[in-house]
């Protein structure tokens, strides 16, 4: 059993199929089994992560992180993250 539980949020498939979508982004095509093979939990996005939204500073403009912040700061969890930005919101991050 691991010392962490590790999450991945609804709003990072979303946005990762919407990229494959468009053709900015190469996914495999058992991308979803893939990720269910993962230790790791899934975070649905809920109506309180939305009106969570409503309280953030505009420091960042992409609508998919802000809503990682917003359900980080809900669930008291820390974002792994490569974009400094996000580290100026109250939440916890975790720099990749």
């Amino acid at each position: 059993m691991p010392d962490n539980l590790i999450f991945f949020s609804a709003a990072s498939v979303w946005e990762i199929r919407i990229k494959q979508g468009t053709g900015k982004l190469e996914v495999p095509d058992d991308f979803a089994d893939v990720l269910a093979g993962q230790a790791f939990e899934p975070l649905a996005v809920t109506v309180g992560h939305a009106h969570a939204l409503r309280g953030l500073p505009m420091l960042h403009r992409d609508p998919f992180d802000r809503l990682l912040i917003a359900q980080a700061q809900l669930e008291r969890l820390t974002i792994l993250t490569r974009d400094h930005v996000i580290g100026q919101y109250d939440v916890s991050t975790l720099l990749a």
